[in-house]
């Protein structure tokens, strides 16, 4: 009889949740008081009867029973009554914006905890045959414990689905997960499945492409596929193993049905490894495929067509953007949506064929942007910011923040009682101290099923900011043409002049625009220009123009990689040898012009330590065009500064792995004391002065060092740990004789998270210390955010930081500090329209040193 229940279970689909129907929430904890947010600006996240989707000011929003109970006009719904007579709480929202919970679709939050430790890195099973894997399920490694759950919900995430890894093409199942964790955030104990949001519907991890075939086996013998033909075998073999166990339990279920149990001698065929799979074909199952390239995105779609069933949405899909009718094939009738990053590639084969513009094409084509972190690939914490990207790259701003709501709700199945501010819905809702989507935008509380998750938090002085902003609709525009002027062009409509110099506009009231004048890529005039303008070959009108210096790259490997996995694209690790970084420059690739376009015009790199990180560094930096086509083209002025600073990595790289390594950080700091001591004593004694400067003119480890003792060029070390920069501030000490100017490149242990956690970030607290301090990058594709990340500084340091200061973080600072003289920028720098601080800002011209200026 059991077995007969079961033959009825195996024939239900999941009906997705409605909301509106509930008295409260299933996940609410009783004893909760209601709360009131009273004025606030709210994002309902769906049209209005006009059909446009907009902000609802003065509103009051009443949570009760972990659900969105009633919403109405500031002050109509007065003081709720509460049945058991709960006091209600009342939160102030001032007017700023709320929003429902943003919606994490691709995280590891829980499975690959910070830190990532091998001991707690439990996010792929990884053993020989667990290459096809649909047995294995997340919840069994999701650590509750882990403190990044909690920083996560700090930047507004509410929920995530937390996906096993992509090493097995298919890797298990997946959960969606609420960040409240224990009676602290309103829970009654702490337990993985306290965390599950919903039960309705189970989620499956598939992987195709590079990953799976990349990575070996555990034992390195087992039955994991070499290539993508393996792979489709793979897939193909599997999904035909449970299609014959549906097959059987069909049939055994048919049998028994017509003829009565008593006619079977066998009961209800079973098999615990090919369940999940079996239930993906009885579409119980959402398939969730890890997929970058067309071939692959085509694979796929045939699999689905060939064993039916359907996919919710491919994740990382770089490239779903250039092949929107492959999606269309897709079994089940609905395209699957596309998870993105807004603009992180390059960082692999698969990743090099992309464009930040992807959600607006695939918005245009009909088809669904969703955008996710993969945490901890990124901090899920600035998953808004990952949406408000998308919204300067074209997409509608609606659009946009629904790629973080109620698009990833809605294809989660929960799209109705999750991603919206309605009556019905879950009590997961956030207040915001800005527009969600612009720069450095922070929660100002946070509710997850009614209950408010913050307590003694920070809260910045943003009251300017607090009011949505009104979308740039010029925005959805692209145009990616690019025009060389070489000659005499006047820009129009200047708003503001952000350059770091002594030049100002002169003549002109304040507010009034004023012109640009450049020629042969140089500023020739800044003001009236009423010569330049007569005479000017080209004039180029803006709408609210900015001019800013032109910004300078320090900390990744622009220059020396274009495909941070591939050995063939890259320079390579240098380990235990001592390289000078301009002997590996290969110029005028992708990710140096993509540099360029965003207002990069030079960067400082150096030689990579360790194969298994490209933020690493050791040897000799070089400073360099990104503009240029080679080192020795451009009058020789490629590369601005041969030998720059003497680089080496402390962070956990240096102690035991890789080529150069030692057995601990003690013995990695002691290494390079016994160097620095050996080049103060080959220097004290050596009396001829001659021989002295042809040591310090000479290229080996050595006689860098001998700069570096006598102060000429600047130590950098790219550490991570406090304690290890406390050793390294002793070390100076113990090298007495030296006169070391010390560049730090790094710090992520003990990083300051910033509001509504911590008081500031580390560039807030160095900035207090009264420490030299710039931004730089630790990989390539930040090249599109340097100018972004200095917005988030000036937005969120209350008043630390001018316009100006923060464009000095991105371009004069690192100058400063690399001990090189601060450029003028008449012939590097940016024009935009909008300002370079915010997302709703676009790069019209660049000029950097080439003797043109480019006009996009």
């Amino acid at each position: 009889m059991k077995d007969l229940q079961t033959c009825q279970r195996l024939r239900l689909r999941p009906v997705d949740p409605i909301g509106a129907t509930r008295d409260r929430n299933e996940r609410y904890v009783d004893g909760h008081q209601p709360t009131l947010v009273r004025n606030a600006t709210v994002w309902i996240g769906e049209p209005d009867a006009g059909g446009l989707y907009s902000w609802a000011p003065e509103m009051d929003v009443y949570l009760e029973h972990g659900l969105i109970k009633r919403m109405g006009r500031t002050g109509s719904l007065s003081t709720p009554s509460n049945a058991a007579g709960d006091d209600v709480l009342v939160f102030e929202a001032e007017g700023r914006p709320l929003t429902s919970g943003l919606i994490d679709m691709h995280s590891h939050a829980g499975v690959r905890p910070l830190p990532t430790l091998h001991s707690n890195d439990d996010v792929s099973e990884f053993s020989d045959s667990s290459n096809i894997a649909p047995y294995v399920r997340s919840k069994d490694g999701i650590k509750p414990l882990d403190h990044h759950l909690q920083v996560i919900k700090s930047g507004g995430v509410t929920s995530s689905l937390v996906l096993p890894g992509s090493r097995n093409n298919i890797g298990g199942e997946a959960f969606v997960v609420k960040h409240a964790v224990g009676p602290a955030d309103g829970r009654s104990e702490i337990s993985v499945e306290d965390l599950i949001a919903d039960r309705t519907w189970r989620y499956m991890k598939m992987a195709a492409g590079e990953n799976p075939k990349s990575f070996p086996n555990a034992k390195g013998t087992g039955t994991r596929p070499m290539s993508r033909l393996g792979e489709g075998w793979e897939f193909r073999r599997a999904f035909e193993e449970a299609s014959r166990l549906r097959r059987r339990q069909d049939d055994w279920c048919s049998h028994a049905e017509s003829n009565g149990l008593d006619t079977l001698t066998t009961y209800l065929p079973f098999d615990l490894q090919w369940e999940p799979l079996v239930a993906v074909l009885r579409g119980q199952v959402q398939v969730h495929v890890h997929c970058y390239t067309i071939p692959d995105l085509q694979a796929f779609v045939e699999h689905t067509n060939e064993f039916n069933f359907s996919v919710t949405a491919f994740h990382h899909a770089h490239q779903t953007y250039l092949v929107p009718e492959i999606l269309r094939k897709a079994w089940g009738g609905r395209p699957p949506a596309s998870a993105l990053f807004a603009d992180n590639m390059w960082y692999k084969a698969e990743s090099y064929v992309g464009s930040e513009y992807a959600g607006k094409y695939l918005y245009d084509s009909g088809l669904v942007p969703i955008y996710v972190s993969d945490n901890p690939v990124l901090n899920a914490q600035h998953l808004a910011l990952e949406a408000g990207k998308g919204c300067r790259y074209g997409l509608p701003y609606h659009a946009a923040l629904a790629a973080v709501t109620s698009a990833p709700a809605e294809r989660l199945g929960l799209g109705e009682k999750l991603g919206k501010v309605k009556p019905g819905f879950d009590a997961d809702v956030v207040v915001w101290d800005s527009d969600p989507l612009t720069v450095g935008a922070a929660p100002v509380q946070v509710w997850i099923d009614g209950t408010a998750q913050l307590k003694n938090h920070v809260r910045l002085d943003k009251d300017q900011f607090k009011t949505p902003l009104t979308p740039n609709r010029d925005l959805e525009t692209v145009t990616e043409h690019r025009v060389s002027f070489g000659g005499d062009v006047v820009f129009t409509g200047v708003a503001s002049n952000l350059l770091p110099t002594t030049t100002e506009v002169n003549n002109l009231r304040d507010g009034q625009a004023f012109n640009v004048a450049v020629s042969g890529g140089k500023i020739i005039c800044i003001g009236e220009c009423e010569d330049e303008l007569a005479a000017a070959t080209e004039v180029v009108p803006l709408k609210n123009g900015h001019l800013a210096p032109a910004f300078t790259a320090l900390g990744s490997t622009l220059g020396l990689s274009v495909i941070d996995s591939e050995p063939d694209t890259a320079n390579g690790a240098s380990g235990a040898s001592f390289t000078r970084a301009v002997d590996g420059l290969a110029l005028d690739a992708e990710n140096l012009r993509t540099a360029y376009r965003y207002g990069v015009t030079r960067a400082i790199s150096a030689p990579t330590f360790s194969s298994s990180s490209s933020g690493t560094h050791h040897g000799v930096s070089t400073g360099f065009l990104t503009g240029a086509s080679t080192t020795i083209t451009h009058g020789g002025q490629g590369v601005f500064a041969s030998d720059i600073a003497v680089h080496y990595t402390l962070d956990l790289s240096a102690k035991g792995h890789g080529p150069g390594a030692v057995e601990s950080m003690s013995a990695a700091v002691g290494r390079l004391r016994q160097k620095l001591l050996e080049a103060v004593a080959a220097l004290s004694k050596s009396t001829d002065k001659g021989n002295r400067r042809s040591r310090e003119d000479s290229l080996s480890e050595r006689d860098f060092l001998a700069k570096v003792v006598l102060g000429r060029i600047p130590l950098a070390i790219t550490v991570h740990s406090a304690d290890t920069m406390a050793a390294l501030l002793r070390l100076r000490s113990d090298v007495e004789e030296a006169a070391l100017r010390s560049v730090l490149i790094g710090s992520k242990r003990r990083a300051l998270t910033g509001a509504p956690l911590t008081n500031g970030t580390t560039v807030d607290a160095l900035k207090r210390a009264g420490v030299l301090t710039a931004i730089g990058l630790e990989e390539d594709w930040v090249v599109r955010d340097l100018g972004l990340l200095a917005g988030i500084a000036y937005k969120n340091g209350e008043g630390r930081f001018s316009r100006k200061d923060a464009l000095d973080l991105v371009s004069t600072n690192v100058h400063k500090i690399m001990g090189l003289e601060v450029p003028r920028y008449s012939d590097h720098f940016v024009i935009y329209e909008g300002d370079p601080l915010e997302i709703d800002s676009r790069v019209k011209a660049v000029a950097g040193g080439l003797g043109t200026v480019e006009v996009y």
